[in-house]
């Protein structure tokens, strides 16, 4: 099979194509054609092992100290099923569905091995491309502002890096909750945050977030350049800061009314993101559908930071 293959840590140019050996299913595992699956933050960090401070010893303990273990990136996929395990209950070859792989990576290729616990059957109503773009950022949206922050109407939210995969899930979410939504982005991205539902846009170049004086029920911070004292002097009396970015001291910093850590990938979520994308609520943001043999181009996008919302890889 065909796969995006990268055998050390570097730059983008690193990841290249090559005919690998398909990948076997284990006993609760589920083998996918992959018609769809995304290149993210996470694999433009695991790539060049451009970690927070303080998490490269252990983040290389988990992907390979001198070199990546796992050579195929990519953690979310969106195909049709061509084996299922022997202890694999509700799935059967040819089922349309999507999930994540977590640590375990490898979408990035023609057939991936998904656990079967982090898959679902996708909707028809929901395009491969689409289910692709919503599980990363959407899953870490919809835990934070759903289940940290339990949002509620009423309630204002903050969102930092608002354009990004899990910052256009974010504004859309809180929105659907009932919030006051404020989105921080550029300006050329103030049109397509007012679209999806933000009620205010502040441009970053004129007004850096941490300048601002309002004060926010919730401040999700997507980007990592809050930091925990000014992120609670922004904080309504009983408000929350959410870190989707932050350094190793931070994350040990982060009890009380600052929240942190991995989101959980639950089939539950993704459920609820598909039903959520498929009834017209959620509109997934893709900046652009690249075919496998530019996923070089993808990385470098990812690198430079100005990707807004998911960059997808169509594989058929």
């Amino acid at each position: 099979m065909k796969a995006a293959v990268r055998r050390s840590y570097g730059e983008p140019s690193g990841v290249r194509i090559e005919e690998v050996p398909a990948p076997t299913p284990g006993a609760k595992q589920v083998l996918v054609r992959v018609h769809a699956t995304a290149v993210t933050a996470a694999d433009a960090r695991i790539r060049g092992a451009n970690f927070p401070r303080g998490y490269g010893l252990i983040a290389r303990t988990l992907f390979g100290l001198r070199r990546p273990r796992q050579p195929i990136l990519g953690g979310v996929a969106s195909g049709v099923v061509e084996a299922v395990g022997s202890r694999v209950e509700g799935f059967a070859v040819g089922d349309v569905v999507c999930g994540t792989t977590g640590l375990g990576l490898g979408c990035h290729a023609e057939l991936a091995v998904l656990p079967a616990k982090k898959l679902v059957h996708k909707p028809d109503a929901v395009s491969h491309e689409q289910a692709a773009g919503v599980l990363f950022g959407g899953s870490t949206a919809l835990h934070f502002i759903r289940d940290v922050a339990q949002v509620r109407p009423g309630q204002t939210v903050l969102v930092n890096g608002a354009s990004g995969a899990v910052g256009t899930n974010a504004v859309q979410l809180a929105k659907h909750f009932g919030a006051e939504v404020t989105a921080v982005a550029s300006a050329a991205n103030a049109t397509l945050l007012k679209e999806l539902g933000a009620d205010h846009v502040v441009d970053y170049a004129l007004t850096p977030v941490t300048t601002l004086t309002e004060k926010f029920d919730v401040v999700i911070d997507n980007v990592g350049n809050v930091g925990i004292p000014t992120g609670k002097r922004m904080l309504t009396p009983d408000g929350v800061m959410i870190l989707i970015v932050g350094d190793l001291s931070e994350a040990l910093r982060a009890r009380g009314n600052v929240k942190g850590g991995p989101s959980p990938e639950r089939a539950e979520s993704f459920t609820t993101l598909l039903g959520l994308v498929a009834d017209g609520t959620l509109t997934v943001v893709n900046q652009d559908v690249l075919d496998l043999e530019d996923i070089a181009h993808a990385h470098e996008i990812v690198d430079s930071g100005r990707k807004v919302g998911n960059l997808i890889i169509k594989l058929t």
